[in-house]
Parts: structure tokens; sequence; C-alpha cells
């Protein structure tokens, strides 16, 4: 059945790794519904004036902290109304935030193949000229990769580990492949009706 009008029924978190497209499919998907969209790393530059990166660069700590009460904050502000929330990919590791979360929405987990995320970070990683790379994710920036193939290796524990943790904390999963954005999105709102989620208004 194919959602033509559609009525969100509960707050939506998706959840995913970097480049799956949560924050796209979201948009389209509060747009489709009528309802508010909020990204959560949006949410902390406006919170605190630094961005995630900054913050997690300065201390891990720092920035779970400022991610935890980024959204406290949230869910007073959105109480209990319908809205779709993007997360950010490493709220998998932040209990306390998950906790807050759950405890007013559902998490639904964007599943993506490897290939996806890992074409996009080899596209924006940047040669630094002394054998290493700039604008890599910082999980994988530690481990100073010297060639793509370390790039694809590094991202490639990451990605295992991280779909891992998805799959342990989500309520439904939806999975989607290497097809267009409209596509995609409208594989998202159609296994969302599926989960009654959605409910197609009359």
């Amino acid at each position: 059945m194919e959602c033509t009008t559609a009525v969100l029924q509960k707050p939506v978190v998706l959840l995913g790794i970097k480049h799956c497209g949560k924050s796209t499919h979201g948009k389209l998907l509060a747009k489709k519904c009528g309802c508010a969209f909020y990204d959560i790393d949006d949410e902390i530059l406006t919170l605190t004036g630094k961005t995630p990166r900054t913050l997690y660069t300065e201390s891990p700590e720092v920035f779970m902290q400022a991610e935890y009460e980024t959204c406290v904050a949230l869910i007073k502000k959105i109480g209990d109304a319908p809205c779709v929330i993007s997360s950010g990919g490493g709220i998998c590791n932040n209990e306390k935030a998950l906790t807050i979360l759950h405890e007013h929405c559902v998490f639904v987990f964007i599943a993506v193949t490897e290939e996806l995320p890992s074409q996009r970070i080899i596209h924006e990683a940047s040669a630094d000229g002394y054998g290493g790379f700039t604008n890599l994710p910082a999980y994988i920036a530690k481990e100073n990769p010297h060639s793509l193939d370390e790039i694809r290796a590094s991202f490639h524990r990451f990605f295992i580990d991280r779909c891992k943790k998805y799959q342990e904390i989500t309520d439904y999963t939806v999975s989607l492949g290497l097809h267009s954005k409209t596509d995609n999105n409208a594989m998202l709102v159609k296994a969302l009706c599926d989960f009654r989620l959605i409910i197609v208004s009359t």
C-alpha cells in the first residue's frame, strides 16, 4: 500500500551510521507527515554554540554530556507531539541520551549497505600531501590511515560494530538500498505504515 497522505503517530528517532541519510529522509518524512523535524547535531550547535565535531575533538565526555543535555531540552520542547528526530551517528554509545529519548520516542534504525557510507567517506577524504588524509570522521582520523584501503578497512570495523549496536537498541529496522532518494524515502514511509507508526489519513 502506498502512503500518499500520512499521519505520524509518535515521535520517531532515526538511528543509523553517518551518511545513511538520516537527515535527508527525516526532512522528507516530516514533510510527508506534516510534522516538525529536528536534527540533534543542529540542536547541539544551537545549545552550545559549537559543532558536535568540535566538542568531540575537545573531549568525548564533554560532547556526550552536551548531547544528553540537548536531548533533555528537545524532549521538553516537543513533549509527546509526533515529530521526526535525526540522531547523531554515535548516540548508540550515549546511554543517558538514549534513555531520555526512548522514554518518549520510537527508535527506527535506517540500515544501509556498507558500500554507501564508505563511498561517501572516500569521496570526502583529501590527501594532505604528507602521506595522510584530512576531512575524515574522527574515529578514522585517529588511526592515521595512509591509503584509501586503510580508510576502507577502518570504516569496515567501525561499520560492523555500529550496526550491531543499532540493532540492539532499535524498535524497528528499515533496510534501504542503493536507490534514488525518492525511492528510498518511499520505502521508509511504506515500512513505517507497515509498523503502524504512520496511519493513512482519510
